[in-house]
């Protein structure tokens, strides 16, 4: 079985390769999915999984100084406790107190999926918007505070479900900071990903829900195929794969959500 999940590491890292997105947004549905693995260890498998993919884009972003560090940090002062809470609150809504974990999670995946898949569809026209569209110089006295709930949000959404850091947490900066060059958005997105899925995945170890196994026979496909992928992004129109990806999403969003 370590070959197949081997396998779809690959894929789905390709797919984040050309596209630079839909990495959380696809690796959990199809490790429930195709799979059968719990929503539970597979949200939790997939955050550490995420943490340890995006590091390497920290560090390439950081060098290159694409990077808002004090975007990050109000982002990180919601997310992190948000996402430190949520892994006590799941605790303690398992733990024998009458709570269905499972319906909890898939919902919450399912949400997730639903908010993703518009911003995948619609991510150029979203960005034209709230370039051009959007007055929100009288709102700049508090960016500050709406960058920390978003935060807030963020963090919890991506501790129940494993999706939202990438696509939502790049949607969000886009329309608080519209003049920020796109490359700053998706470095600063991306420094902020990397300790939200890490606390948030190290939360969900905690409460026993990772497979190492799992975690590594991802990592042995997804690496070669994120760099495969990011080669070939060039050569393959993204107009033709992020209609079929956000319509994946919605998919999947679906299912979770309402079945």
């Amino acid at each position: 079985m370590e070959w197949a999940y081997t396998v779809a590491g690959l894929v789905v890292g390709f797919i984040v390769g050309v596209t630079g997105m839909g990495g959380g947004a696809l690796m959990t549905p199809l490790l429930i999915l195709l799979f059968n693995i719990s929503p539970a260890m597979a949200i939790g498998t997939d955050l550490l999984f995420a943490a340890i993919t995006k590091a390497g884009g920290v560090w390439v972003h950081g060098r290159r100084g694409h990077v808002e560090w004090k975007i990050v940090g109000l982002l990180a002062a919601g997310s992190l406790p948000a996402a430190a809470l949520t892994v006590f609150w799941l605790d303690y809504y398992s733990g024998g107190y009458g709570g269905d974990t499972k319906k909890l999670l898939t919902v919450s995946l399912g949400i997730a999926l639903l908010l993703t898949a518009p911003a995948v569809l619609f991510k150029n026209q979203l960005l034209r918007l709230a370039q051009s569209r959007l007055n929100l110089q009288r709102f700049v006295h508090w960016r500050t505070l709406a960058t920390v709930l978003a935060g807030v949000v963020v963090g919890a959404l991506v501790t129940l479900s494993s999706v939202g850091a990438g696509v939502l947490g790049t949607v969000i900066l886009f329309f608080l900071y519209p003049h920020m060059a796109a490359v700053r958005i998706v470095g600063t997105e991306i420094a902020h990903a990397v300790p939200l899925t890490a606390v948030a995945g190290l939360g969900h170890l905690h409460l026993g829900n990772v497979d190492f196994m799992l975690l590594s026979a991802l990592l042995i496909g997804s690496l070669p195929g994120i760099y495969i992928g990011s080669h070939l992004s060039g050569k393959i129109p993204e107009k033709v794969l992020r209609p079929i990806l956000g319509t994946v999403l919605l998919l999947f969003g679906a299912k979770f959500a309402f079945s």
